[in-house]
């Protein structure tokens, strides 16, 4: 008898072969056993197709690898690993208008996949405490000393390079990127600054740190930057494939044949501070929209691939900030007393006993505002619906259609399949004393407003004594809550025009347990064309490279399967063959025997007949 032998050459390269001179009896099994061992691989197979491949309810080895990669976006709370030559540093230093400060942020080395971002983190010392540094004032202060300025930001780069081993230094990026502070200076004054940097740095420091690598940034690319860490977190730049992320179809920019990719829909982001409000979306469809509320960008490490290419519409309201608005309004109300009190020939607002009524502060609160000789005094009267109304013109709104904030031109938003994120004042407003953060619900938030609003000053403060708001609370937000409630409510569903019904926003303070500062977004895009020195060229060209390697069959679960199959199939019917075989030997040897019986005239046993 001959030999069987069975191989399979990919994903994996084995080999083995079966000979029935060495296989025991026992496996030589009936037509019904032969019948249950294939009914028993058919059920594994069917198992493994539910378990692994599958898209249902029982995909468990799904949902581990789908919660794997949400909670690899949770911040790593263990300390950075030093020792370790194949992490990557890099820091930003963030010089705002009243401080700066210095960030160090680490990554692996790049896998090799050009479809993959670098995975950056911020760094952890030995306590698990993020590596960040704060000085003030701004370096906006020395606009008229700038040869100081290098001395002013050395502390920070003094504090980072202690953490980030001394060999690593000479290939760790350096950005220092100035914000609001900056750019209300002069052009001059800038320069002065920035040149006193460019020129000390190097000498003091051995970074990796060129001329272009210090910058005033633009109210939109701070705001580009922000929107690139908050998704970057969440994971919506990883477009493995995921049955439990949403997607959305993307037209991509500048394709000729108007290409179109479906991925992961990403978030949008609304910020507000209290100067300015700030909002930031992608943009799906290709349409006409000015180029200086539009920013365009790619990713990837290669320019000619488009899965990483976003459009962001990115679009600051300075005013329109918590404290610049009721700045805005008391002015507006100072000047609106005087007016009415000249050609009435009142006094109202001028003592406490004729005060002025206003809607947006809590039920009888007294309250002083304006300048000495244009003293305005105002009881509250807590009518949260009044306040929005008297706010509405402040919101500067249009007539004209796609229009938001200041009638600014705004691109239609798929409220049917969009998620958003509020930061800042967004969150304080639902948070802080309402005690109602997270997940937005405009009839639930509107509500709560109106009974605050309309709650005894006094009964607020006591609940306050007893300390049933938040930690970080204090008497200056209990004081304008009810205006600042109302100011949201507006600038969200009258200025950027969300449906009241719209349930995709949330409003957070921080995202996966960290705050996200738009220095991870610089640094993401900064640095995104690191990962081609880990590429090999060839998979640029879309040859075989190393990432297509991993495509083994762990990875691979339907060609596994096929193998698996195929390999328990060729058991199958070589056991069959088998068991032929033994049948066949075994009448041979029969008739063998009864022959020889009769050549030695044995004869054969009596028989009975039956006549």
């Amino acid at each position: 008898m001959g030999r069987i032998s069975i191989s399979c050459l990919f994903p994996a390269s084995w080999h083995f072969s079966l000979s029935p001179v060495v296989l025991p009896r026992f496996l030589l099994p009936s037509f019904r056993q032969l019948l249950l061992l294939g009914l028993l691989a058919g059920v594994m197979g069917l198992l493994y197709l539910l378990l692994v491949t599958g898209k249902g309810q029982y995909s468990w080895l799904r949902e581990d690898r789908h919660l794997h990669t949400r909670l690899g976006r949770v911040p790593d709370m263990e300390a950075t690993d030093t020792n370790n030559p194949n992490l990557n540093y890099g820091l930003v230093v963030d010089c705002g208008s009243s401080g700066s400060r210095v960030f160090v942020y680490t990554w692996p080395r790049h896998n090799g996949n050009p479809h993959e971002l670098l995975d950056i983190k911020q760094m952890r010392d030995q306590n698990r405490k993020p590596v960040v540094m704060k000085i003030k004032p701004g370096i906006s202060e020395y606009a008229s000393t700038p040869g100081k300025a290098s001395d002013y930001i050395s502390p920070l780069l003094s504090f980072a390079a202690q953490h980030i081993p001394k060999n690593k230094h000479q290939e760790t990026p350096l950005y220092i990127l100035c914000t609001a502070g900056m750019r209300v200076l002069p052009e001059s004054q800038q320069e002065a600054l920035l040149e006193d940097l460019r020129t000390d740095i190097p000498v003091n420091f051995n970074f990796l740190f060129s001329d272009s690598h210090v910058e005033v940034i633009s109210g939109k690319q701070e705001g580009v930057y922000a929107w690139i860490g908050i998704n970057f977190v969440l994971g919506r730049f990883n477009h493995v494939e995921d049955d439990h992320e949403a997607v959305v179809e993307v037209q991509v920019p500048g394709s000729d044949q108007q290409e179109t990719l479906v991925r992961k829909r990403t978030a949008g982001v609304l910020d507000m501070g209290g100067v300015s409000t700030q909002i930031a979306y992608e943009v799906p469809k290709t349409e006409e929209i000015a180029k200086n509320l539009l920013a365009e960008f790619n990713l990837g490490c290669d320019a000619h691939r488009t899965e990483h290419v976003y459009r962001v519409y990115v679009s600051t309201f300075l005013g329109f900030g918590g404290n610049a608005a009721r700045q805005r309004y008391e002015e507006n109300l100072i000047h609106n007393t005087q007016v009415q009190n000249k050609l009435l020939g009142q006094h109202q607002g001028e003592s406490a006993d004729s005060p002025i009524l206003d809607p947006c502060l809590p039920a009888d609160l007294q309250d002083e505002v304006g300048p000495r000789e244009q003293r305005v005094h105002l009881r509250g009267t807590g009518d949260f619906s009044r306040c929005r109304l008297l706010l509405q013109p402040f919101l500067n709104r249009t007539n004209d259609t796609n229009t938001s904030l200041n009638g600014v031109y705004q691109p239609p938003i798929d409220f049917t399949n969009s998620q958003f994120y509020g930061f800042s004042e967004f969150y304080y407003c639902t948070e802080d004393v309402l005690r109602m953060g997270g997940d937005y619900n405009s009839t639930k938030y509107s509500n709560a407003a109106k009974s605050y609003c309309a709650t005894q000053w006094t009964t607020l403060k006591e609940r306050f004594d007893r300390g049933l708001y938040a930690s970080h609370a204090d008497q200056h937000r209990l004081k304008y809550q009810c205006f600042k409630s109302a100011w949201m409510y507006e600038v969200l569903h009258s200025g950027f025009v969300f449906p009241e019904a719209y349930e995709n926003l949330r409003t957070a303070l921080l995202v996966y347990d960290k705050e996200v500062q738009w220095t991870l977004g610089a640094i993401l895009y900064r640095t995104r064309f690191l990962p081609l020195r880990d590429i090999p060229q060839e998979s640029l060209k879309g040859s075989h490279s190393h990432w297509q390697h991993s495509f083994s069959f762990m990875n691979n679960h339907y060609l596994f399967l096929a193998c698996f199959l195929v390999v328990v199939l060729s058991i199958l019917l070589y056991l069959l063959r088998l068991r032929r075989i033994h049948t066949r030997s075994t009448l041979l040897r029969s008739a063998s025997a009864s022959v020889q019986w009769l050549e030695e005239g044995l004869g054969s046993p009596d028989l009975p007949v039956t006549l």
